[in-house]
């Protein structure tokens, strides 16, 4: 009969930190282990941007419109926290 005894659940969680150790990430000597922030706020306009496109077309009802304006909005939000946050010094 197998055995009933579990082991603990680990809850040690993964922590991201700015300094990477190339030994362990070989592209980090390169600079390809962060993030981008400016590369995310870029991609995030463009999508507010597509959004809104998205308005103009042959719409009959505008029910659609109104999802559209507020995803962009919602999305709009974000990156100026983002921004904003990102700029106040600790």
């Amino acid at each position: 009969m197998a055995a009933t005894d579990l082991e603990p659940a680990k809850t040690e969680r993964a922590v991201a930190t700015s300094k990477v150790d190339p030994a362990e990430v070989p592209s980090a000597e390169w600079g390809w282990s962060g993030e981008s922030r400016r590369t995310a706020q870029v991609a995030g306009w463009i999508v507010v941007v597509a959004l809104l496109a998205m308005t103009i077309g042959n719409h009959q009802g505008h029910v659609e419109d109104i999802f559209l304006i507020g995803f962009a909005g919602i999305i709009a939000l974000i990156l100026v926290v983002d921004s904003l946050t990102h700029r106040i010094p600790k």
